[in-house]
C-alpha cells in the first residue's frame, strides 16, 4: 500500500523523479528544500521543551546508559524528537537542545561503557556490504581537502576509530607515518592483517605509548564522530595529540541535512551506534571549546555524483550541486579543523576557513564535560 507522503509527491511531480535515489530527490524536485525546511520549522515548534527531570521520568533508563544535558553548551533543558528503531530490536531517543539545537541520544551509552557496543561482531559489519564503496569515498574526501593528503613522506598520522584499517591502508600507499586505534579487538585484527606499514592497536590513545606522545600531524576521523560519548574530553586529547601546524579531518552524519527533515526518525543518520549528531554550527562550538584555531568544510553532493558515476542528467545534477551549496552542505558532514594558525597558514589555502579564536590569543579551556551530565539516580 502507497503511503500518503508517496502518494502526495506522486500528485506533486508526477512520475519523473520516481526512479532517482531518495538520496538525490529531495534536492532535486523543485520547491522540495523550502518545503522540508518549513516542515522542520514545524516540528520544533510543536516539539516540548521539559526539563531534565521531567524528560528523565518518561524514559526508562538501560544498564548502560545515563541522561546527559547538552554536550555544547551545558543546557538542561530537552526537546523529545526522534524515535529511531532498527533491526534486532534497538530503539532509542534523539532530542534537541532549545538553546543551541544540538541534536543527541538521551538516554545516551556511559563513556566506560563504550566498548560493549563493538566487543564482537562490528568488523563484520565494516566489511560486508557497507565497506564496498568506503575507500573511494575516503578518496573524494581527501581530493576535497588537497594538498593535505597528497604526500604523507615525514608526516605522522593517527586514524582514531580505524575499523577494519581502510583507511590505513590508502595513507599507507600515499607515503604517511600511519597508525590506528579502535575499540573492537576483531576489526584490529583483520586491520593488522591487511596493512604493511601501518600499524593498529585495540583500546583508546592514552593506552598506547606510541599514540600517547603525539606529535601527529594529521588526525582522522572517519564517521567516527557521531560515536563519541565525550566529546569535549576526546577533542582536547585530538588538540594535544596533534603537532604544531596539525589537522584534523572529519567525515560524519550531518545534523542540517534535508534528508534529515524530510525522513525524520527514519534518518539513515539514525544508526544502531551513533550517539550524538551535528551540524557545521554545533562542530565550530566543539572545535572552538577544545582549543582548535579554524574550520573548513567541504560539500558533500554524494558519492556518485563526485564520482562521475551517477545516472543523473547533468542538468538535474547541477540543480542537486546548487541545492546543497544553498542549503545543508549535503548528507554527510566533511570538515578539517586547524590547530592553530601556523596549520591555517600552511594547509587553508584555497579553502573558506572560519577562525574559531582571534590570531595570537591562547586557546580556550573546555570545562569539565562531567558537569554536563546528570546522575543516573535521577530516574532511579
Amino acid at each position: 500500500m502507497i503511503s500518503a507522503r508517496r502518494l502526495l509527491g506522486r500528485l506533486a511531480y508526477g512520475s519523473r523523479y520516481n526512479d532517482m535515489p531518495w538520496g538525490q530527490r529531495v534536492y532535486v524536485r523543485p520547491g522540495e528544500r523550502f518545503i522540508r525546511q518549513a516542515q522542520w520549522w514545524w516540528r520544533i515548534r510543536r516539539a516540548p521543551v521539559m526539563s531534565l527531570e521531567e524528560y528523565g521520568a518518561t524514559r526508562e533508563l538501560g544498564e548502560i546508559e545515563e541522561f546527559l544535558s547538552c554536550m555544547m553548551c551545558g543546557e538542561p533543558r530537552q526537546q523529545p524528537l526522534f524515535e529511531p528503531t532498527g533491526g534486532k530490536g534497538w530503539r532509542y531517543h534523539v532530542v534537541r537542545c532549545p538553546s543551541c539545537g544540538f541534536l543527541y541520544r538521551n538516554p545516551n551509552v556511559l563513556p566506560e561503557r563504550l566498548g560493549d557496543l563493538y566487543s564482537s561482531g562490528y568488523s563484520g559489519f565494516l566489511t560486508g556490504a557497507y565497506a564496498a564503496n568506503r575507500q573511494r569515498r575516503y578518496k573524494l574526501t581527501m581530493e576535497a581537502f588537497a594538498p593535505v593528503f597528497d604526500h604523507g613522506e615525514g608526516r605522522r598520522l593517527l586514524d582514531f576509530g580505524s575499523g577494519v584499517g581502510l583507511f590505513l591502508e590508502l595513507a599507507e600507499q600515499r607515503g604517511f607515518d600511519a597508525c590506528g586505534v579502535d575499540l573492537s579487538p576483531d576489526s584490529v585484527a583483520q586491520a593488522n592483517e591487511r596493512l604493511t606499514r601501518a600499524r593498529a592497536y585495540h583500546g583508546t590513545p592514552e593506552e598506547v605509548p606510541e599514540i600517547a606522545r603525539g606529535g601527529f600531524d594529521v588526525i582522522t576521523l572517519w564517521s567516527v564522530l557521531a560515536h563519541l560519548p565525550r566529546p569535549l574530553d576526546d577533542f582536547q586529547r585530538f588538540r594535544d595529540l596533534l603537532a604544531p601546524g596539525g589537522v584534523l579531518l572529519i567525515l560524519t552524519v550531518n545534523a542540517r541535512s534535508l534528508l534529515l527533515k524530510a525522513y525524520g526518525s527514519t534518518w539513515s543518520g539514525f544508526t544502531k551506534n551513533h550517539l550524538m549528531f551535528y551540524s557545521s554550527d554545533t562542530l565550530r562550538t566543539l572545535l572552538r571549546r577544545t582549543g582548535f584555531a579554524g574550520v573548513a568544510y567541504a560539500p558533500h553532493y554524494g558519492d556518485t555524483i563526485e564520482a562521475g558515476t551517477a545516472r543523473l542528467p547533468g542538468p538535474l545534477q547541477w540543480r542537486l550541486r546548487r541545492a546543497v551549496d544553498a542549503s545543508d552542505g549535503g548528507n554527510m558532514m566533511r570538515a578539517l579543523a586547524f590547530a592553530d594558525e601556523t596549520a591555517i597558514a600552511r594547509w587553508g589555502d584555497g579553502l573558506t576557513v572560519h577562525r574559531l579564536r582571534e590570531a595570537g590569543l591562547p586557546p580556550a579551556t573546555p570545562p569539565d564535560s562531567g558537569d554536563l551530565r546528570d546522575s543516573s539516580e535521577m530516574a532511579t
